[in-house]
């Protein structure tokens, strides 16, 4: 190993080495599950904060809207209300009267977002942001460099929904609306995820409007393709701000899922997806993680659950893990039970294709699993819960009975 560095250092010199080590960003990205309401002023006044505070400059790019000009106004309108001083970057596909190649490669556009102090990414489609900011061969655009720019000397990405999807290297692209197709299928390159654009590094895979959908079923197939032992999914109307130093703060309505795949494995041998020893951790408003040494940190006022008051409960079973907040819900009662286990499944409708196909998602409490609670508010923190998930098969057609 120390060869391979001594002759590493050897070819592009000691100043060039150091200077790499220190190119890291040292701004902050807020990444937005989607939905993010105007009254949410822990989300949007944190924006404005990481941007400079009150009166900074921060671009809003519609890149990604199917109607950027009003959803443009709404964002630089709510922005404002916190303080900031916004303004509209017409970068987008669907802007009538623009030539969006034009504008990515505008160098007035492309300083100004380079002298602002944050950046916010609408929602939308996001094919359309990384189309958009990156040319047909592959390079950045002078928009791209410059959100590049901003975010290395310490300004703050921020993007919700589509805006979101793009923070990491790869992300969705065009996959199905339901996740189980994903469960079922996998995923393909270039049709249900694509290269995303990579801000919150190469070891992360990014998801939003996590819990409302149950979209941490589709971050599974995903992961594994890939490559990523470490996913992040966000709800909606929640934030997740991530600092240079790796660390996660989720702030806003609800929570996010953490997905550690480090010591899971998959049968290649057995048909249909399977996961075993997966490990999935619910971090509430308020709680750190941090990306780098993949610790939890309880928010404020939370203590660790006391076993002696849990409840007794009846095997839990959930007949759809996928529904909102579902996962969620069934993670809060395992922990607050005198169980060990709960188990919830997975399954489409009978006119979908092959109906009788499913899976069945085993939860686990683990030696390194912790929990915590505020009686107050009765809100918990779980961290790493042992996920094993099986295809199954449920017998078709339904009878009613007599």
């Amino acid at each position: 190993m120390l060869k391979r560095l001594c002759f590493a250092l050897a070819l592009v010199g000691v100043s060039a080495w150091a200077a790499a080590a220190t190119d890291d960003p040292k701004g902050s990205l807020v990444i937005i599950g989607g939905g993010l309401r105007i009254n949410n002023a822990e989300v949007w006044e944190k924006i404005v904060a990481l941007a400079g505070g009150k009166g900074a400059r921060i671009a809003v790019l519609p890149t990604a809207a199917q109607t950027p000009a009003k959803e443009a106004q709404l964002t630089v309108d709510a922005l404002n209300r916190y303080g900031a001083r916004a303004f509209v970057v017409p970068v987008a596909p669907m802007l009538a009267g623009t030539d969006v190649r034009k504008a990515a490669d505008d160098p007035a556009l492309a300083e100004a977002i380079r002298k602002a102090g944050g950046a916010f990414f609408t929602g939308g489609d996001q094919a359309r942001i990384t189309g958009s900011l990156r040319r047909a061969d592959g390079s950045n655009t002078a928009v791209l460099d410059a959100l590049w720019a901003l975010y290395r000397r310490g300004g703050v990405i921020a993007g919700t929904s589509a805006g979101a999807a793009i923070m990491s290297r790869t992300m969705f692209y065009d996959p199905p609306l339901d996740v189980m197709p994903v469960l079922k299928n996998g995923v393909a390159d270039g049709k249900d995820v694509a290269p995303g654009l990579g801000f919150i590094g190469d070891d992360v895979f990014v998801d939003q409007h996590l819990l409302a959908r149950g979209r941490f079923g589709r971050m599974l197939p995903a992961m594994l393709a890939k490559g990523y032992t470490l996913g992040l999914g966000i709800d909606e109307n929640t934030a997740a701000v991530v600092g240079p130093a790796r660390d996660v703060t989720v702030i806003g309505y609800r929570g996010a899922l953490v997905l550690d795949l480090h010591d899971a494995s998959t049968d290649r041998s057995k048909p249909g997806f399977n996961l075993t020893n997966a490990r999935i951790s619910y971090l509430d408003s308020g709680d750190r993680f941090n990306l780098a040494t993949r610790t939890c940190e309880p928010g404020p006022d939370k203590e660790p659950l006391d076993r002696k008051y849990v409840e007794h409960r009846a095997p839990i079973f959930y007949t759809d893990i996928l529904g909102n907040t579902a996962v969620a819900d069934l993670l809060e009662k395992l922990v607050d039970s005198d169980l060990q286990r709960a188990v919830g499944v997975a399954f489409e409708g009978p006119d979908s294709q092959s109906p009788e196909r499913g899976f069945e998602f085993t939860f686990t409490r683990a030696p390194d699993t912790a929990e915590y609670v505020t009686n107050r508010e009765d809100a918990y923190s779980i961290y790493r819960i042992r996920m094993d998930v099986r295809p199954v098969r449920i017998r078709q057609p339904f009878y009613t009975a007599d």
